[in-house]
């Protein structure tokens, strides 16, 4: 399984991915979690891991990457593949990585300095990581991506198995989640909504606003969760509705 983890900024794109990984590592999977938001420095914090190596680095850092986007736009020819083999689970350098518990945390890359350019070398390599990494029936990689869906334009998702919608009670995330459905579905990639910090007030207009068959969980306010965000802690709450989500992508069917 690939699944890519998509929303608004601020939906709750980081907690749901550090609590499925849990959630899904609890269940004897081997977990990746591909930090793929270059200007969200909490994601690690949430799984309590230490922020590894940009893998940015590994392939020359940003100033290498612009070159092989330069070299492929001058022409086909000159065309540079950044993978020129399928990756596993254990191709990833340990130098740009980070284990906890059977979750491995990869960042993409960040962004460090002022003035250093633009995100698109790490949208490409997003992109490629996703298309080139084999994973097995044990094996899961959760995505969790920028704010927004410019990462649809770069085409991270072609190369995942479905798309997560994080989405809160508010008029853009209700807007993007069904974009983003239009956009899923030019690719042919199973879209699942996840209704997100939905209080009683907001529950009906939410399920009114998204097609219902689509809804994998609704997540209440939980203040725990909240607490632990704000201080940058590690999420060490069970939700049910998460553990729910897990066993229904382990293929146990069934809810808690």
């Amino acid at each position: 399984m690939k699944i890519v983890v998509c929303g608004k900024g601020g939906s709750g794109k980081s907690t749901i991915s550090a609590l499925l990984a849990k959630a899904m590592a609890n269940r004897g999977y081997r977990v990746l979690v591909m930090d793929c938001d270059e200007s969200n420095f909490g994601l690690h914090r949430q799984l309590g891991m230490e922020l590894p190596e940009d893998l940015m680095n590994y392939f020359g850092g940003k100033k290498g990457m612009i070159e092989r986007l330069r070299a492929s736009f001058q022409s086909a020819e000159a065309k540079s593949e950044i993978f020129d083999k399928t990756w596993t689970f254990n191709d990833i350098p340990a130098e740009y990585r980070t284990d906890k518990n059977g979750i491995m945390l990869l960042a993409v890359g960040k962004i460090h300095e002022f003035g250093e350019g633009c995100a698109c070398p790490m949208g490409v390599l997003s992109t490629g990581m996703l298309e080139h990494l084999e994973t097995r029936n044990n094996e899961v990689v959760i995505v969790d991506t920028d704010a927004g869906i410019e990462h649809f334009g770069r085409g991270v998702e072609r190369g995942c198995t479905m798309i997560l919608v994080i989405v809160d009670p508010s008029f853009e995330s209700l807007m993007l989640a069904k974009k983003i459905v239009d956009l899923a579905s030019s690719i042919n990639k199973p879209v699942a909504f996840i209704l997100n910090k939905v209080d009683e007030e907001s529950k009906q207009a939410m399920l009114a606003s998204v097609e219902r068959a689509k809804i994998a969980g609704i997540i209440p306010v939980n203040n725990d969760v909240f607490q632990a965000c704000l201080a940058g802690e590690e999420l060490t709450v069970r939700l049910t509705e998460i553990e729910a989500l897990a066993n229904v992508l382990g293929g146990t069917g069934e809810e808690q």
